[in-house]
């Protein structure tokens, strides 16, 4: 390792980042000077990657948790080769750049998660080493290793702290992910002030006791870094690895160096100092020299040859294995069996089943057509009926298995989720109750901005949950879910309709779904074709009941109340029409020709149907509509009881309809 020349990279990206950060005008000088050190040996010496191949299956996967020092992997994938132009760090936060203010994937070159949420990246790469463990279970050979790459992820003190981070490094001591390479920027500041005012860790001990190899060493001594990082990738001894690297938060800047004033953009009115201080030229900003280059140039063609040995190898193993790499191919392009649809069987007519049961035998029947199809639940698996049988559980011992039990961590389990939907190949999902959604929304919200193809599913809907009380009574967590944009939220109303929603969520490869399922039976709507009801959840709305006179009222209606509004419009008589909505999402998206077929516009007469909030519906029913809904906690009785006292039921639908049109 060439110490001097990387120094001088690191004092480089420092400038870098100062240069970026003022002229942004905000931006973080905290982790990208503090951490500069750290970056010239990761992206110099220890990480494998090749910057024009950024795809590349057996890359490192490097995830920059604490994601607010997005200066630092700007700065560093630019100088390692990648195709961020010096123009982009120039143009760091501003519109259309592809430099945006925390890192996201799909913008950036080389950016493998969307960070930001402190400690969202650890689940992340937590799911990323799991991910990689069950890839190389499934594809390598004792002659080659398709899959043996590292997980590295460089967070701070604030990830540390974050519940989200805690969990899932708790879940990864247990699992033995031991191609987990975790640094822990440990500068012992955070925004508010030093460290010691909100933690005492011995963070040494910490790790250790759940199940990490941890070292601690000064993360400005470069030789120091490569030996511990080099220690971490060879010692597969079942444990990951934890760098525990004493830094200076802000190092370069000495006026706000090692203080929380050098966390933000404080610091940069200090840039033009400062730079005469790293040796960098006072007349040139956003400077790299000649020679740092050449030595990044000279890496990249390094890099590029490992990847090209790798190639060799993995075009042989390819000729010695046609049937794993047609199943890599096939996971790697999403593509699914054509008969979707036909691999879960109609469900028997007059049963009757709570859709957390019958999604899962959907589940189920998929898994058996889609070998990448992994499963879990936040220790409910027993309530939310989600597990794979006979697939196994995913253990230190068996990677192989497609169940994850991920414990009573909602927060780890949607950032994990997440990270095999960063790694691409599986289409993972976690379960939990749909009271507990907002324990893991900051990950939902992170799988819709990333167009993750991950599922999220959700069980015990609504006040129908009964005794457990308004605690775990869902009124208004489906509402909220649906404002997320690009996230589809589909709640079936039986079992057909649980059908069309998990081939649905397969289907989609551009972002993530929740599936919102009841916890009471249901019974199956044999008056409605299978084939309407299937079909109707890709469209998002259907016709579940045709007006047989002139149409004078719409009752709509998701979920367990559709069987609600069914029997209301039975009493109702024949100029009433019942819309099913299983996805706003989905139906939002079809032709305005379909969406006035099943709405049409000159029925203003419209009464939507849901045992939650009434928020969400508005935009279908306009102002002049009417709803029975509940916009108030519930209450702990028998389910059917407190659907009745809160007005779900034939009744007071039709008694609403009545009292708001004449039929």
């Amino acid at each position: 390792m060439n110490t001097a020349i990387l120094s001088r990279a690191a004092n480089e990206a420092r400038g870098l980042a100062i240069d970026a950060i003022h002229k942004a005008g905000i931006g973080h000088l905290g982790l990208p000077l503090g951490a500069a050190d750290i970056g010239a040996v990761l992206f110099s010496e220890a990480l494998r990657f090749d910057p024009a191949k950024p795809c590349w299956l057996n890359r490192d996967r490097f995830v920059l948790s604490a994601g607010h020092g997005s200066m630092f992997l700007y700065g560093w994938l630019h100088l390692a080769g990648y195709a961020l132009s010096l123009d982009e760090v120039k143009n760091f936060r501003q519109l259309h750049s592809i430099t945006p203010g925390h890192p996201e994937f799909h913008e950036t070159p080389g950016v493998e998660c969307t960070t930001g949420p402190l400690g969202q990246g650890i689940g992340n790469a937590v799911g990323l080493a799991a991910a990689a463990k069950m890839a190389g279970a499934i594809f390598n050979t004792p002659e080659f290793a398709v899959v043996d790459h590292k997980v590295v992820c460089l967070a701070g003190d604030g990830c540390i702290q974050e519940g989200v981070g805690q969990e899932a490094l708790a879940l990864a001591g247990h699992l033995g992910l031991d191609n987990l390479i975790l640094i822990f920027d440990s500068n012992d500041v955070t925004l508010d002030g030093p460290g010691s005012a909100t933690q005492s860790t011995d963070f040494v001990k910490y790790f250790e006791s759940i199940g990490f190899d941890a070292v601690q060493i000064n993360g400005h001594d470069m030789a120091a870094v490569l030996a511990a990082y080099n220690a971490a990738k060879t010692n597969l001894n079942g444990k990951p690895k934890v760098i525990i690297a004493k830094t200076v938060i802000g190092l370069g800047i000495p006026e706000v160096a090692g203080t929380s004033k050098a966390h933000g953009e404080g610091g940069a009115k200090f840039g033009d100092k400062a730079r005469l201080g790293l040796g960098l030229p006072a007349d040139q900003h956003f400077f790299v020299s000649d020679e740092v280059r050449a030595h990044f140039a000279a890496k990249a063609t390094e890099k590029a040859g490992a990847r090209a040995c790798w190639e060799a190898g993995f075009q042989t193993w390819r000729q010695a294995n046609p049937d794993k790499a047609a199943l890599l191919d096939a996971g790697l392009k999403y593509e699914l069996p054509a008969d979707l649809m036909d691999a879960i069987p109609a469900f028997a007519p007059g049963s009757k089943a709570a859709t957390r049961v019958t999604g899962g035998v959907c589940l189920n029947a998929l898994a058996k057509k889609i070998p990448f199809i992994t499963s879990g639940s936040a220790d409910l698996h027993g309530s939310t009926k989600n597990y794979l049988d006979g697939l196994g559980d995913f253990t230190r011992s068996t990677p192989l298995g497609r169940n994850f039990k991920f414990g009573i961590r909602e927060h780890a389990m949607g950032a994990m989720v997440n990270g095999f939907g960063y790694y691409g190949l599986f289409r993972a999902s976690g379960a939990t109750f749909l009271a507990f959604a907002d324990y893991m929304r900051g990950a939902i919200r992170l799988s819709a901005l990333s167009k993750l193809p991950v599922l999220h599913i959700f069980t015990h809907d609504s006040v129908a949950v009964g005794e457990d009380g308004p605690t775990h009574q869902p009124v208004e967590t489906t509402a909220s879910l649906r404002l997320i944009p690009g996230l589809d939220v589909i709640r079936p109303a039986d079992a057909e309709e649980a059908a069309g929603a998990f081939v649905a969520a397969m289907l989609r490869t551009d972002g993530p779904t929740s599936i919102i399922l009841s916890r009471q039976d249901l019974p199956n709507l044999d008056a409605i074709p299978v084939a309407t009801r299937r079909q109707g959840v890709l469209k998002g709305a259907y016709i579940a009941r045709k007006e047989t006179a002139p149409l004078k009222a719409i009752l709509l209606s998701s979920g367990s109340e559709l069987n609600v509004a069914l029997a209301a419009a039975e009493k109702l008589g024949p100029a009433v029409r019942v819309v099913s909505v299983p996805s706003f999402f989905r139906f939002d998206q079809q032709p305005a020709a379909y969406r006035e077929e099943v709405l049409p516009t000159a029925c203003r007469a419209r009464i939507a149907v849901e045992a939650g909030v009434d928020t969400s519906w508005w935009k279908y029913i306009g102002l002049d509509g009417k709803t029975v809904a509940i916009n108030r906690f519930g209450l702990s009785a028998p389910g059917n009881t407190v659907m009745k006292e809160l007005g779900i039921s034939p009744e007071n639908v039709v008694a609403t309809v009545q009292g708001y049109v004449a039929l």
